[in-house]
């Protein structure tokens, strides 16, 4: 029995809805919303127009592409007729719940109608604009609406590949698919959070009945760089690691402390998993003269030392001029002099090759 036989309709109506608060608030924190006005402003596509010794000139204003990129991202299941949190999904939903009230039903009919002209339009017309070249080449034409330009951009440059897509507009560029995606991609923001809020007014108002985690979880990070506090163990390789995250640890296993010798902790593949600022034994760094007396007679380095100083294998460009200046950053701190070397870990497998 499929999904939808076994839930009721107010079941589907409650997970199409969750789904979509859950999709959209992570629109709603994307960075183009972040100014309400300007993401307005670039549904409307706005266009400067000049007239320059007889030549016109048109300039557009758009933002940087990667941000856009984000952005229809994170909207892209809202777009997909598939998904749970499918746009007309919600509406259908919301319809069939405010079907006793007529101003309610109002807004969601206009809200369907609007989104299906901005998002889906069915003419060249409703897409508001079309584009028209010629190859003088070939004498090959091609013309094709805003709205194939942008889905182009969208499944052919940014969230697949597809061929078809792409070969339909390969005549146009880049350029005139981003052109074309931009205003579809703001509006459809635009829309989603406007639903958002119509859907938290709705619930607060006792009229919807959905989860309130749903309204304060987290669904976009705000930053990148975070430090918690932590409980570590390490063991001998081998040793049988730990059935659940409930269980005690098993016999062999140690805590991690300030006493722990930082050094014994080497990967087999990527060298040192401590991070060098943040282990005593990695700030003690050889010198430019001790790089160079490392060499072997081949001219390459050993696999195991350049793992010692915390170089990952293979080293990459400029490894050296990177050891140069945590070196010389080490010695302004006040840091110990390099030992002399000490034998590799068991876990590599001894190695040179000639990285300069």
């Amino acid at each position: 029995m499929g999904r939808d036989q076994a839930e009721t309709l107010d079941e589907k109506h409650q997970r199409w809805l969750e789904a979509f608060v859950v999709r959209a608030r992570r629109v709603e924190e994307q960075s183009l919303a972040a100014d309400w006005d300007a993401l307005v402003e670039l549904t409307r596509m706005k266009i400067n127009v000049r007239v320059h010794n007889g030549e016109v000139r048109i300039r557009y204003e758009l933002p940087p592409e990667e941000v856009v990129e984000s952005a229809a991202a994170r909207l892209r299941p809202i777009l997909l007729k598939k998904e749970d949190c499918f746009h007309m999904n919600v509406l259908s939903a919301l319809g069939y719940i405010c079907r006793a009230s007529p101003q309610d039903a109002e807004w969601i009919r206009a809200a369907r109608a609007e989104w299906r002209t901005r998002v889906s339009p069915s003419t060249r017309e409703e897409s508001g604009y079309w584009i028209m070249v010629s190859d003088t080449a070939t004498g090959e034409e091609s013309d094709l609406d805003a709205h194939g330009l942008a889905m182009a951009w969208i499944y052919g440059d940014v969230v697949h590949h597809d061929p078809e897509r792409r070969r339909e507009s390969d005549a146009f560029g880049l350029l005139d698919r981003f052109r074309a995606a931009v205003p579809l991609v703001a509006w459809a923001m635009v829309g989603t959070i406007e639903l958002l809020n119509y859907i938290r007014a709705l619930n607060e108002a006792g009229l919807l009945q959905l989860r309130q985690e749903i309204f304060g979880e987290r669904v976009a990070l705000k930053t990148t760089v975070w430090e918690e506090p932590a409980e570590m163990y390490y063991a001998p390789v081998g040793a049988p690691a730990p059935s659940l995250a409930s269980s005690p640890m098993p016999e062999g296993w140690l805590p991690l402390s300030e006493t722990t010798d930082l050094s014994i902790f080497h990967h087999p593949l990527a060298g040192q998993l401590l991070h060098a600022e943040r282990s005593p034994f990695m700030t003690q760094l050889p010198s430019p003269e001790e790089v160079e007396a490392a060499r072997s007679p081949k001219g390459g380095y050993n696999r195991a030392q350049l793992a010692a100083w915390g170089v990952p294998w293979p080293p990459p460009k400029g490894w050296k001029d990177e050891l140069t200046e945590r070196w010389k950053t080490a010695r302004q701190d006040g840091a110990p002099p390099l030992p002399p070397p000490s034998p590799a870990p068991a876990d590599f497998a001894q190695e040179t090759r000639d990285f300069g």
